[in-house]
């Protein structure tokens, strides 16, 4: 077989050997090519933050040392162009297929179409694979082909599916090395001077790459996931899966996460095993929510950047970059939040239930833009996942239609006594109130003075005071709120009355907030959004559905209806999908 036989793997978010339809595809045809593109500015906004790119160094450096074990090796290319430099690829090699799996936010599902469209009229054979959903999104409709719009309708259409996800594949026994000699590696830089001593911190909690990913996998099960309904609210201990990082760079398959715990499920509902079952329950309900936080990407596009009830464009947001900046450094005066965030930015994790906590005070409390948290989010966490992160900000703003109350604020100092009893994981992250006593720990401004000095505490100095009050919070987001609904009613009487007559889609465009200049953000490409209309539902395709593209910015009747969805939500709530696993 001649190199011009030769098939080109291209790895993005799927770094892994087993379970990855592209490669075993591409391992079936002949000889294969394995590349590796890194184009972060094509990402905008969301190029990849300091830990997310430490773990991609790791996880690449993995990946090329097993393929090298099986007869191959890992091309990298240092590009801001990822589709020019896949063709300039498969011009140097002689390849006459490309191959790769889905992603699903939508700068990806653009750039993936422009490389099958490009790459096409080349006479190149392009084909896309299901690597990272248990169903893909065009599987999952209602009776008339139409997607759904809450988790709880999609969770119980994938649970009466008639058929069952796909097993795992197993790994390539032997790869043939396609000719690469006229196509150099490009040496990539993923981290600076300045950053590397902070990311060798991150080394020794975690070991990113395929094979380490299927050990935590092995420990979770065989582990913690017996106790996982019962210990993982509690944010002082290690009581979650610690996989999300895992599976958003595709170390492992979510085929394989599911089939394996499915297993232990069987096993544990055989012996009668109550908690264990219950344990499965949520974790099933975990990978459900990342199910569909994909799907909704799909379905609808800018959830990573505006809210999919339209009322929710009018809410008069605080733009405080002080108070920001507060809120980041873990110096809010509340004592759980304040945790939280620096064990984020120490870090790179959170428990879920801590995001919870950290979020819905900058949202609810500050009353910062949700934009400005996730993004705050995706710079920072090991396990930044667009999709996942837009989910969980917009449920905890309440712009999905089966989010929570926007109305209610959740107190941190109960939030405290519910996640951190004892007040360990407060000591541990702020050693200025390690002296303090439980009593006191999560609410010191009660604290008596005497206490206050036994433990060397002096607020408004070497520990801040709250910087703003729950109840003035409330009242604050009451008017806010009142506010938001008086100018969405006086928007939707001036459409009534003709007065946006002739102005067509712009009618009352949607303009994001930028996000503070201390944030160092780039400049996002412009993204098409898509017209759904055309989706042909009750089909299974291995291929990846592209619906037409439309340059359609924001359109009227899109807000209209997102008040029906509202009005159409049963009242059961599905559970904050803050997803971290």
């Amino acid at each position: 077989m001649s190199s011009g036989d030769s098939t080109i793997v291209w790895f993005r978010r799927d770094l892994r050997l087993e379970d990855n339809p592209a490669l075993a595809a591409g391992v079936r045809a002949g000889p294969v090519i394995a590349v590796f593109i890194w184009a972060p500015e094509e990402e905008g906004y969301y190029c990849p933050g300091r830990v997310s790119r430490w773990w991609i160094k790791q996880s690449l450096a993995h990946l090329d040392s097993s393929l090298k074990k099986l007869g191959t090796s890992l091309i990298t290319k240092r590009s801001t162009d990822s589709v020019s430099s896949l063709f300039d690829v498969v011009k140097s090699t002689g390849a006459t297929q490309v191959f790769f799996n889905h992603l699903y936010d939508p700068i990806s599902l653009v750039r993936d179409n422009r490389a099958k469209e490009t790459l096409s009229a080349e006479g190149v054979s392009v084909r896309s694979f299901n690597a990272d959903l248990l169903y893909e999104p065009w599987e999952v409709v209602d009776d008339e082909g139409r997607p759904f719009n809450t988790f709880s309708d999609f969770r119980e259409r994938c649970l009466t599916m008639p058929y069952d996800p796909e097993a795992p594949l197993l790994p390539p026994k032997r790869i043939i090395s396609g000719d690469s000699s006229r196509c150099s590696s490009d040496n990539l830089v993923f981290e600076s001077e300045s950053e590397k001593g902070s990311n060798a911190l991150l080394a020794r909690a975690w070991s990113p790459g395929w094979s380490n990913a299927d050990k935590a996998l092995t420990t979770f099960i065989n582990g913690p996931l017996i106790e996982y309904s019962k210990n993982r609210k509690k944010a002082d201990s290690a009581t979650t899966s610690f996989l999300s990082p895992r599976l958003h760079f595709g170390e492992v398959s979510v085929r394989k996460v599911f089939h394996s715990i499915r297993t232990k499920q069987t096993l544990w509902a055989n012996e009668g095993n109550k908690a264990g079952e219950d344990s499965v329950n949520l974790f099933l309900k975990s990978i459900g929510l990342r199910e569909f936080s994909r799907y909704m990407s799909f379905y609808h596009p800018y959830t990573h950047e505006r809210p999919l009830l339209g009322h929710l464009k009018y809410f008069p947001w605080l733009v405080d970059e002080g108070y920001f900046k507060a809120w980041r450094q873990g110096r809010t005066g509340y004592p759980l939040v304040d945790a939280g965030m620096r064990e984020l930015w120490a870090t790179g994790w959170l428990h879920d239930r801590i995001r919870v906590v950290v979020s819905s005070f900058s949202v609810k409390v500050l009353q910062f833009p949700w934009t400005w948290g996730m993004k705050y989010f995706w710079d920072t966490l090991l396990d930044a996942d667009l999709e996942s992160d837009a989910l969980g900000w917009q449920f905890i703003t309440g712009t999905l239609p089966d989010g929570c109350e926007f109305l209610g604020i959740d107190n941190p100092q109960f939030e405290g006594y519910k996640f951190d009893p004892n007040g360990e994981y407060v000591r541990r992250w702020l050693p200025e109130l390690a002296r303090l006593p439980t009593e006191w720990i999560h609410h010191p401004w009660d604290a008596p003075e005497s206490v206050l000095q036994a433990a060397g505490i002096e607020l408004g100095s070497n520990y801040p005071l709250p910087i703003v009050e729950i109840d003035a919070a409330k009242e604050r987001l009451e008017e806010a709120l009142s506010q938001m609904w008086q100018l969405e009613a006086a928007a939707r009487a001036a459409i009534e009355n003709g007065m946006e007559e002739g102005h067509g889609d712009s009618t009352d465009e949607f303009v994001p907030i930028a996000f503070p200049q201390a944030m160092q953000m780039e400049m996002e490409p412009e993204v098409p959004v898509r017209n759904n209309s055309t989706m042909i539902a009750n089909q299974r395709y291995e291929d990846q559905i592209v619906p037409s593209m439309s340059s359609s910015f924001f359109r009227t009747e899109d807000e209209e209806s997102s008040v029906d969805i509202r009005n159409s939500v049963i009242d059961s709530r599905a559970e904050v999908p803050i997803i971290s696993m």
